[in-house]
């Protein structure tokens, strides 16, 4: 690893420190440019996770903030427009919070935390206390807003009235001190509401975010703009009640396209920066595809995350950096609706890499958004689950899996839904694991194809064919390892190879060796017939010798899509 690299920012969503301490950044001040020309009162960035919001935010923030350090956006593209610069640069009041912390369990927990927010973001402005513009009154205001409460109690403490006029109040104090509107900056602005949602206190949130932001974006005069980011663009009728200067601007608008996520360019620039240009194939499959507006562009967290372990290890494999940094319920439940009828033939056709047409509504609330198929289908496309291909004809979208990694996110919970199935399903199940151990592939075969017809089909039409080899073998091992008395080794070091599945029952009487296929060409008995020969050359029946199992079964399954061939190759047995 070359040590004279800058650092790469994982994790790093403080713009000063990026620049201070050598972090390696890509350029995204062309926001701020474009951002001063598309003038909007109110402007809402709709964004999935992990593709910038908080660092844009961040960089906003200094820019604008009266006392900023200037030096740190030398170099960068916003310093070309010096009429901007000058006329806007470190000249505004700004406040900037971010929602993401108000996750309380209960609604009491969620408002204390709103408090502590709002109240410590106040705290950065004490020289209002000694401030000769204001008022005693207006000082009397502000210390509302960092009132703390007694040990044990809130570490800041408003009445219902203070909260919800807090921000509206503290643009007023900021405007009479400097004699400049105040810029607000509300990140994660949706995060009170699918907490609340999640556990069970929506109702209580709705009023306070609904009142909070009624107060501070729609009768604040003291307001210079607002920017606000968040993954969902919640229905106006829900938080934004009258809200006539609100300015939009999600994943299918042309403008900002191109300032979340990384492009195409940023990404080769980057990895050939750190040596890993022979990577970029592979890093273009994982983890681009994503279509925001005209743009077509990468999650800047997987790209990061990849190429810092690419300088660690040159052959280190892509990982799903994305699905680890929060649950992916969306998908969970989208994947138990679409078990059978129309919407498990689409998902097919989507993780085979197609795309199909949809009606995405971008406005939804939360009590919407599990109610039905159609609503997850938009859902899933607000948190970057599936993209867009081409501009929508008014609803009607062309949507698709972005990539390897979202592709594989499907995967995982469809494998989830199927084991949970397979405990369910004593009889079916016992009744295939019989069959095996009798030599009985008539039966097993029944058995197992009754399960592709239950579960989604897997085809390599959109990635190889191991990973979809990978998929059909997850199926059997969910199944083998029900029978709690088997054991059930999967990639079992033996012979000169490792083995897909190894069985051995409790009392060491039987064993499997089971060799796994997916027939491309839909030719199962070539499928079989491949599987048994590697078997035999690879001697995977080694380890099963050696711990003294008296039969063994060797077995050959082909699969594709929901048809399977079971082939008995032949049984061994101790002399």
């Amino acid at each position: 690893m070359d040590t004279n690299k800058k650092m790469l920012p994982i994790g790093i969503d403080n713009f000063e420190k990026l620049r201070e301490e050598n972090f390696y950044y890509v350029d995204k001040t062309g926001l701020i440019r474009d951002l001063l020309y598309n003038w909007g009162e109110v402007n809402l960035f709709t964004r999935p996770r992990r593709f910038g919001k908080s660092l844009n935010m961040n960089m906003l923030k200094r820019f604008f903030e009266i006392g900023g350090r200037k030096e740190i956006f030398d170099g960068l593209q916003i310093m070309e427009e010096r009429d901007l610069c000058e006329r806007y640069m470190g000249k505004f009041p700004v406040i900037s919070i971010s929602l993401k912390a108000v996750n309380g369990m209960d609604f009491t927990a969620a408002r204390s935390m709103l408090c502590s927010v709002v109240g410590k973001e106040a705290m950065r402005f004490q020289f209002l206390m000694e401030s000769e513009r204001l008022s005693e009154k207006e000082k009397e205001l502000y210390e509302l807003l960092t009132k703390i409460g007694r040990p044990g109690e809130a570490a800041f403490i408003m009445e219902d009235s203070v909260l919800e006029g807090s921000l509206q109040t503290l643009c007023g104090l900021l405007e009479r001190h400097y004699d400049r509107k105040a810029i607000l900056l509300i990140d994660e602005y949706d995060v009170p509401l699918a907490k609340a949602f999640e556990r069970g206190y929506y109702d209580q949130m709705l009023v306070l975010i609904r009142n909070l932001f009624e107060y501070t974006l729609k009768t604040n005069d003291s307001l210079r703009f607002a920017v606000l980011t968040g993954c969902m663009r919640i229905s106006k009728e829900s938080i934004f009640t009258g809200l006539n200067n609100l300015k939009v601007l999600s994943v299918v608008e042309d403008r900002f396209d191109e300032y979340f996520g990384f492009t195409n360019q940023e990404v080769r620039d980057m990895m050939e920066y750190y040596g890993c240009a022979c990577q970029y194939e592979v890093t273009k499959d994982w983890y681009d595809g994503y279509e925001f507006g005209h743009t077509d562009v990468y999650c800047p967290w997987d790209v990061i995350n990849y190429c810092d372990s690419l300088r660690a290890n040159s052959r280190a494999q892509p990982q799903n950096y994305w699905s680890n940094t929060s649950g992916n319920e969306a998908v969970r439940k989208f994947v138990e609706l679409s078990s059978n009828g129309m919407a498990k033939n689409e998902m097919e056709r989507l993780i085979a890499g197609e795309t199909i047409q949809k009606k995405i509504r971008q406005e939804l609330t939360y009590r919407d958004m599990y109610d039905s198929i159609d609503h997850l289908w938009s859902l899933l496309f607000m948190t970057g689950y599936v993209t867009k291909r081409g501009m929508p004809k008014g609803k009607m979208f062309s949507i698709a899996i972005p990539n390897m990694e979202i592709r594989e996110i499907f995967t995982d919970q469809i494998m989830e839904f199927f084991r949970e199935g397979v405990k369910k399903a004593g009889e079916v199940v016992d009744r295939f694991c019989s069959a095996l151990e009798d030599g009985d592939t008539e039966q097993a075969e029944r058995c197992l194809e009754g399960y592709l017809r239950k579960t989604v089909s897997i085809r390599d039409t959109f990635i190889n064919r191991q990973m979809t080899e990978n998929f059909y073998h997850g199926i059997l091992l969910g199944i083998l390892a029900s029978r709690d008395s088997w054991m059930v080794l999967s990639n079992h070091e033996t012979g000169d190879g490792y083995g897909d599945i190894l069985v051995e029952t409790e009392d060491q009487t039987v064993g499997m060796v089971i060799e796994v296929k997916y027939a491309r060409d839909g030719n199962l008995e070539a499928g079989c017939r491949k599987a048994l020969s590697q078997i035999e050359k690879n001697r995977y029946m080694e380890y099963l010798l050696e711990e003294g199992v008296e039969k063994i079964l060797k077995y050959g399954i082909a699969c594709y899509k929901k048809r399977c061939r079971i082939v008995l190759g032949g049984i061994w047995t101790m002399e």
